[in-house]
Formats: C-alpha cells, sequence, structure tokens
C-alpha cells in the first residue's frame, strides 16, 4: 500500500473519530501512530508519525497536560512550543509528514497540528569545501531554520526579509527566499519567485536540482547561481542587493544574481587586508587561463609550432616527445582522463584510502608511464599545472566547468593551432557577454563596461574605497551607508 494515498482534500467533520479515521485512511504506514486518551468527559485522539516526532515532547507537552487540565481548553492546556490549527485534511497530511502531531478533541470539529518533530541536526561546522584562513568557521546544516538563524544573527537589519514556498507535486518541499528589502531590487525579486513558482516537479532533491530549474541557461558550461555553505558569504551577497534561496534538507545555499566574477572571490580576500586579498585574487583569475589554455598551448606547440621555444629547450622537448607512439593531443587526453579517474576515485572512497589512491596515481602511475614511454615529462608537468590551476577556484562549481573547458581547447589547438586557440577563446568571449544571471550580465563588470565595478573585481581596494555597491544586481541604493574614510590622526 502506498503511503499517501489520493486525498480529497474536504474539510473536517463533526465526529473527531470520523476524522481521525479519515486521516489514517488516506496515510496507512506502519510507523503513522494513534492514541486515544480522557480529555475532562470527552475522548481525545493524537495521531502522529513515531520516526519524526520525539516521544518524549508527545508525552510531556501534549498527553500530560490535557489530562491534569481537563477543565481548561485545548489551547490554554498544550504547554508545546507552537501550534496552529489545521484548515482542511490536506493541512493535516502536509503537518504529519512534517513531524507535527495531530490532536483531536471529541465535540471540537477541527485539528490542531502541535510541533513535536524530531532535532536530530548535524553540529554547526565549516564546510570542507570553502575552508578559509581567517573569518568565521561555521556552516550550514540540513535544517532551514538552523540556517535562517546563521544568517539572522550577522545580518541584524530589520528589512531582512523571508518568504517560504511550498513546492513539489507529490512529495512537498518548503523553500525560503531571503532578501533585504531595502536594498534588494524588487524586479530581481519578483523574477525569483516567479521561477520558483513556476517549478512543476514530482520532488526536489536538493539545491543542484533547483539551480537546474531556475537557471538561464542550463546548456551553458558555467554556473549562473552561487552555491555556498558559508552564512558570513551570503550575509556579504545580502548586503549588496542579491537574493539568497534556500531548501530544507540541504546545506546549500543558491545566491543570484552573480557575475563571473563573484566565484573567484574569497571570504578572505575580505578578512586579509587588501594588498595580500587583491594578490591572491589576481592569481586565482590567472589560473583560470592557466587551466584551460595550458594543455592546449603545449599541444599547438608540438603540432605545429614549435618555432617559439628556445633553441636549448626545445631539443629536450623534440626528444621527450619523439618516444611517444601518437599524437600530443591522445597524449594529453590521456592524462588529463587519468588525473580525472584519479580524482574522482579519492572522492568516492574513504578518506585514509582516497589519500592513497592521490599518493599512488600521482607517483607511481606517473612514473611508470613515463618509462614506459607512453607519455612525456613535459606532459605530466602541464597536466599537473593544469590540475593546481583549475583547484585554486573558490567554487566547486566553476571548477567543474574550467575542467571542462579545457577538453574542446585541446582539440581546437591540436586542428589549427594557435589559430584555433585564438578561435575558441573569441566563442568564450562570446558566450560570456551573451551570458545571463537571473536577467542581468554575468560578465559585469567588463560587459557592459563599468569602471568603478572594476576596484571589486580583479583586486579588492581598501575598505574606505569601497562605497558604492555593485551595479550587476541592480541594488535601489547604491552607496553604501558609511562615509568611506579612513582614520588619520589629528
Amino acid at each position: 500500500m502506498p503511503f499517501w494515498r489520493e486525498n480529497k482534500g474536504g474539510v473536517f467533520g463533526k465526529s473527531a473519530s470520523e476524522n481521525a479515521a479519515a486521516i489514517t485512511v488516506m496515510a496507512d504506514s506502519s510507523d503513522i501512530k494513534q492514541r486515544t486518551f480522557s480529555y475532562g468527559k470527552v475522548q481525545g485522539i493524537l495521531i502522529y508519525i513515531d520516526t519524526l516526532v520525539e516521544a518524549v515532547k508527545v508525552e510531556n507537552h501534549i498527553l500530560q497536560p490535557l489530562k491534569e487540565n481537563g477543565s481548561k481548553k485545548p489551547e490554554e492546556a498544550l504547554t508545546v512550543i507552537e501550534y496552529e490549527e489545521a484548515a482542511d485534511y490536506n493541512d493535516a497530511l502536509k503537518g504529519l509528514l512534517r513531524g507535527k502531531t495531530l490532536l483531536f478533541i471529541e465535540g471540537n470539529p477541527g485539528c490542531l497540528l502541535c510541533r513535536t518533530e524530531r532535532n536530530a541536526l548535524r553540529t554547526i561546522t565549516e564546510p570542507m569545501n570553502e575552508k578559509v584562513v581567517r573569518g568565521p568557521h561555521d556552516g550550514f546544516v540540513e535544517d532551514l531554520s538552523t540556517n535562517i538563524f546563521l544568517v539572522r544573527r550577522r545580518v541584524e537589519s530589520k528589512g531582512l526579509m523571508v518568504e517560504y514556498l511550498e513546492k513539489g507535486n507529490r512529495a512537498t518541499k518548503l523553500l525560503a527566499i531571503m532578501y533585504e528589502k531595502d536594498i534588494a531590487n524588487p524586479e530581481l525579486v519578483q523574477r525569483m519567485k516567479k521561477r520558483l513558482e513556476a517549478i512543476d516537479a514530482e520532488n526536489l532533491y536538493n539545491a543542484g536540482h533547483v539551480e537546474e530549474l531556475i537557471e538561464d541557461s542550463t546548456l551553458s558550461p558555467f554556473p549562473q547561481l552561487l552555491n555556498t555553505e558559508r552564512p558570513d558569504r551570503v550575509a556579504a551577497n545580502l548586503m549588496e542587493g542579491r537574493i539568497a534561496v534556500f531548501i530544507n534538507g540541504g546545506p546549500t545555499c543558491l545566491i543570484a544574481p552573480v557575475s563571473f566574477f563573484s566565484f573567484y572571490q574569497s571570504p578572505d580576500d575580505y578578512t586579509s587586508r587588501s594588498l595580500a586579498g587583491s594578490f591572491y585574487r589576481v592569481i586565482r583569475l590567472f589560473s583560470f587561463f592557466f587551466a584551460i589554455l595550458l594543455p592546449a598551448f603545449y599541444v599547438s606547440v608540438v603540432s605545429f609550432h614549435s618555432e617559439i621555444v628556445p633553441r636549448d629547450l626545445i631539443l629536450q622537448l623534440k626528444g621527450s616527445v619523439e618516444q611517444v607512439p601518437y599524437p600530443a593531443l591522445m597524449e594529453a587526453l590521456f592524462m588529463e582522463l587519468t588525473i580525472e579517474l584519479i580524482r574522482e576515485a579519492g572522492i568516492r572512497l574513504p578518506t585514509p584510502i582516497g589519500q592513497t589512491i592521490g599518493i599512488v596515481g600521482g607517483l607511481v602511475i606517473g612514473d611508470a608511464v613515463v618509462s614506459a614511454g607512453l607519455v612525456s615529462n613535459f606532459t605530466i608537468i602541464i597536466v599537473a599545472l593544469t590540475a593546481i590551476s583549475s583547484y585554486v577556484v573558490p567554487s566547486i562549481e566553476m571548477n567543474t566547468a574550467i575542467r571542462l573547458l579545457r577538453f574542446p581547447f585541446m582539440v581546437a589547438a591540436s586542428l589549427f593551432g594557435f589559430f584555433g586557440i585564438v578561435f575558441a577563446l573569441m566563442l568564450l568571449l562570446i558566450h560570456l557577454c551573451k551570458l545571463t544571471s537571473l536577467g542581468m550580465p554575468y560578465f559585469s563588470p567588463l560587459a557592459p563596461l563599468r569602471v568603478k565595478d572594476l576596484k571589486d573585481a580583479f583586486v579588492r581596494r581598501t575598505w574606505w574605497k569601497l562605497t558604492k555597491r555593485p551595479y550587476d544586481s541592480k541594488p535601489q541604493t547604491m552607496k553604501r551607508e558609511n562615509e568611506g574614510r579612513q582614520w588619520v590622526e589629528k
């Protein structure tokens, strides 16, 4: 028998026993419990899912107070933190599936939803994929209320708005939209709401599912929404006029609109001094070009343009490549795919074994393929530098996009040399200029060019220079509420 039977969505009847029977018929799982008790001179019925509720809360805050205070109204006798009245059977079933206890009293045509859900939460720890040197070390968990609490603790603003939305045709999932009312553009907020309300899915599994349903271009390799598990990063983006979307049951928050440069900004840039933050951000941006162009450059040099290599180096390069029995493209693809296999194996295996796989793959396999003449020494160096450059990116989604882009660049280099690389770069630039995030330019502030916003794109200027918010999210107020002055001793 299915857990959730077809529900007609009718209103409650006058008899508590009939209402309780209707609920148990609609949901007939083995972990649904029904308890009958005496409330004064009438009968009361409790219905709850044993695997979702805290039994102590049901006993101490519902059953015991009702038995001891039979002369009072049920609303006055209950000691639960929160309760509400269900409008109909649909409302009651949704509350039941979220860990609430249904309370029926004979002679009272209605149902009370008592909050008794079990709190089996993961400890708040720093996200594994977004570690920082300085700054907060807490991250989101799988509970929606806890995640909103972590953000509200950092943004103590009366304009911080939270709106809830339920989606899912068969299994409903609770979503939350968060934005700063006095800063975020109302048009973008409405656009985000329309996209979320237009979702037509049986169930929403995680944030990645929601992201793919609301992003502007699904076929683009570049992510158009920023994924993060850090509350401080969400708080900073909210104060710049962006919108955050949470999904219950997952630790990931989606932020929009964002630009290409948002994925290369790390919280360390803003907790460090401006010179250090700017230096490491420039390194990250250069790593983008290294990661997608270095293998293609190597393939084009070996295949077409060996004359640009210095004379002392060309002898070593040619001597190393001549031992390989197939073209440079096949050599580079073989090593790139081997690196991807080692990376995937390291992720899927337990941590101690994953580290062993990385060492074995990096040392034993690398040395063995060179000794066997399958790959040249230069290819090992190029692939290693490419892998390191791709892992510098603070965003996992952008990291994946970079790893995918280097393959078409290698193919273009093997066909046309440097001309193929330039042509592929032109196509990439056109795509970035055309791409949007929640309808806003993705390659801002370069396309369209806005010189004032460059001070927080390639570098991070000093705090007293950052007096204006970025224009890519079209905030209502561009000026930040600070004078932008450095302290000077008088």
